[in-house]
């Protein structure tokens, strides 16, 4: 069963994914704007624009590159001693 996607769900699942269960202040300042604005486009009051869409691809394909980085480290420190 696929889950059905719609504005509120994504910015929940994106957020969670991003900065985990209390998402909603570090969403919100990525994107420049309140906690208020942020819960209501999390309970669907609000609608994400097409904008808000692009900002939050582009924060998850910074992260994924960031976070790409750190697992190369990572695997490179189980073959080998991390220098102290």
């Amino acid at each position: 069963m696929t889950k059905t996607v719609t504005h509120s769900t994504l910015l929940r699942d994106t957020g969670e994914a991003l900065y985990g269960p209390r998402w909603q202040s570090d969403i919100a300042r990525d994107l420049d704007m309140s906690d208020r604005h942020v819960r209501r486009l999390a309970s669907g009051a609000a609608e994400l624009s097409p904008g808000m869409v692009e900002e939050l691809l582009g924060i998850c394909e910074e992260r994924s590159v960031k976070l790409a980085d750190v697992i190369r480290h990572l695997k490179k420190a189980v073959k080998a001693p991390v220098a102290e």
